[in-house]
C-alpha cells in the first residue's frame, strides 16, 4: 500500500475450509504478502476483470455503421404507441 493510499476501514468476513486458507496463504507467502492483501489484490483485480466486460464491449467496423445508422435514424410511425398516448393515462383522470 502506498503512503498516498487511505487506510483501510472496512472489514470483510469470509468463511473458507482449511484446504482454501492452506492455499491462500501459500500462495501469500510465495508473493511475499500477508494473506489479507493478497486475498485483496486478486478479489479486486477479478473484480475488475468482471466489471470492464460489461464496461467495454467491441464489435466489427461494419455492425458498428451499421448500429451508428440505426441510432441516426428517424424513429419509426408506431400507430399503437401513438395511439396509446393518446388516452389519458390513469394519473391524467385524478383530481378531476
Amino acid at each position: 500500500m502506498t503512503s498516498s493510499s487511505p487506510m483501510p476501514t472496512e472489514r470483510l468476513t469470509v468463511r473458507l475450509t482449511p484446504a482454501a486458507k492452506r492455499v491462500l496463504q501459500a500462495a501469500a507467502a510465495a508473493d511475499h504478502r500477508s494473506v489479507s492483501q493478497f486475498v485483496i489484490d486478486s478479489a479486486l483485480a477479478r473484480a475488475e476483470e468482471a466489471l470492464s466486460i460489461r464496461r467495454n464491449f467491441g464489435i466489427q467496423a461494419q455492425k458498428w455503421e451499421a448500429f451508428m445508422a440505426a441510432l441516426d435514424a428517424m424513429p419509426r410511425d408506431l400507430a399503437r404507441i401513438e395511439k396509446l398516448f393518446e388516452r389519458p393515462g390513469v394519473f391524467d383522470s385524478e383530481g378531476k
